[in-house]
């Protein structure tokens, strides 16, 4: 660690900032950014409803029975705590959710999840749950930021997924502002949410993955529900020295972030994703797809593809046999853009896998780290059959928040997610209670007749 890692007290100034968020006033433009993001949420989590990760998990549900008024999505209403697993794990299933690109991870699954099951349970108002997310927002992107040499980049490349590491502290953030804990309060729930941090790079490619998010949102319902019952924990795992950090980074040289609450508001850099795959990929499958109308009907001798190391740490996989396993593979996810596939939610499947072109493209990619190169940047070098070579490259993907989406682009996502599940009207009626969350009535008794909708397909 550098100098950065003399900050002390960091537990305690996380627990004041969670206690402090209620009676604070969020800026318009945070509002709208929190409104943005749940749009983004409630988009990618319908699109993940039937992901056989989530149907092994609603059939968990439905064998617990628990009585609640949180409602899973396109399903029943349960306690939060399990709704928040339900949840969470449809957002992160078609690894489609928004992502911190300091390096915070994916925080809505786990912290609108919570912040959402736990205020319809209670029958908390939109205010509240805004605020209750953007805190838990703040909160897990500053104890996971830091860019490549920071926390969460460090953890990935020690084999922790920082999603699953401090989506719980952001979930439980969230579900202490819904719950009203003071400093003592929120300090407990974080302390829960220290000691049940766990979450493994390797089983990236399988339904643990999506399971991060739902069960870091799980586990911060349940830290600030067992804080609001009297539970007690240790108050001061967020530190430099003692914790999450030096249990998980032992001898790990990295850049701790500061505890910057008065200065900025993280969540007006979020970024979103318009690619169904791991964010590694994402900038060499846009250079991929913007170079196919060049190609012609032309045969592609070899492509090598110079990327960030984290594209080959976190979606190496130069043969995948699955939809699942193609999502972590940037070799797949070149072949995909030039073969013109969008890399929607639904072109992770069987067909696509079996696609001849695909399969002839495969073996003839090369993608090489570059070790200090831009995660959001890819340069491609494409030989073709008669000589020719050809280089695309992108320096910043889009979705980035240097090269951020709008409302429109959102509402456009959100209609490819959304229609083809529940129809064309409902699509419509859900987004315009979303893009109007918190100005003046209140939307989630609304919201979650909509999301008990009967899914075009089985849920």
């Amino acid at each position: 660690m550098n100098e950065m890692s003399i900050q002390k007290d960091r537990s305690a100034r996380l627990a004041r900032f969670i206690a402090g968020a209620s009676v604070e006033s969020l800026p318009a433009n945070v509002q709208e950014a929190g409104r943005q993001a749940l749009a983004d949420y409630i988009g990618v989590s319908i699109a993940g409803h039937a992901d056989p990760a989530v149907q092994s998990l609603r059939r968990l549900a439905a064998s617990w029975n628990a009585p609640g008024r949180a409602r899973i999505f396109l399903g029943g209403q349960t306690q939060p705590a399990m709704a928040a697993l339900l949840n969470g794990t449809m957002t992160h299933a078609m690894d489609l959710d928004d992502v911190h690109f300091a390096g915070g991870g994916h925080p809505s699954g786990p912290c609108w999840s919570a912040a959402l099951s736990l205020a319809e349970h209670l029958g908390a108002s939109d205010a509240t749950a805004l605020k209750a997310f953007v805190t838990g927002y703040e909160v897990m992107a500053r104890l996971g930021g830091g860019g490549q040499n920071g926390v969460g980049r460090t953890l990935q490349r020690h084999g922790f997924h920082p999603t699953a590491i401090f989506g719980r502290a952001g979930a439980a953030a969230s579900a202490s502002v819904v719950l009203g804990l003071d400093a003592d309060g929120a300090a407990n729930a974080l302390g829960v949410a220290a000691t049940t941090a766990g979450g493994l790079v390797g089983s990236f490619g399988t339904h643990s993955k999506p399971f991060h998010a739902g069960k870091a949102a799980m586990d911060g319902v349940l830290a600030a529900e067992m804080a609001n019952a009297g539970f007690i924990a240790a108050a001061d795992l967020y530190e430099a020295d003692k914790g999450i950090l030096p249990s998980f980074l032992k001898d790990a040289d990295f850049v701790l972030p500061e505890l910057d609450f008065e200065e900025q508001w993280y969540l007006l850099q979020n970024g979103y994703k318009l690619f169904a795959s791991c964010r590694a990929t994402h900038a060499a499958a846009e250079a991929a797809r913007g170079v196919k109308d060049q190609l012609g009907n032309r045969t592609i001798t070899k492509i090598t593809a110079y990327v960030n190391p984290i594209a080959l740490i976190a979606a190496g996989n130069p043969t995948p046999k699955t939809g699942l396993e193609a999502r972590f593979s940037t070799y797949f996810c070149i072949a995909m853009g030039i073969a013109g596939y969008r890399l929607s939610a639904f072109d992770f499947n069987e067909t696509t896998l079996n696609d001849p072109f695909i399969a002839d493209l495969l073996p003839r990619i090369e993608c090489i780290p570059v070790k200090g190169q831009s995660e959001v940047a890819a340069r491609l070098e494409i030989t073709l059959s008669d000589g020719q070579q050809l280089q695309t490259s992108v320096d910043v993907v889009l979705g980035h928040p240097d090269k951020p989406l709008g409302w429109s682009d959102i509402h456009e996502k959100f209609q490819g997610l959304v229609a083809p599940v529940l129809g064309s009207s409902t699509c419509e009626e859900l987004f315009e209670l979303i893009a109007t969350f918190d100005t003046g009535r209140e939307s989630i008794p609304a919201m979650s007749r909509l999301l008990a909708g009967k899914p075009d397909r089985p849920a």
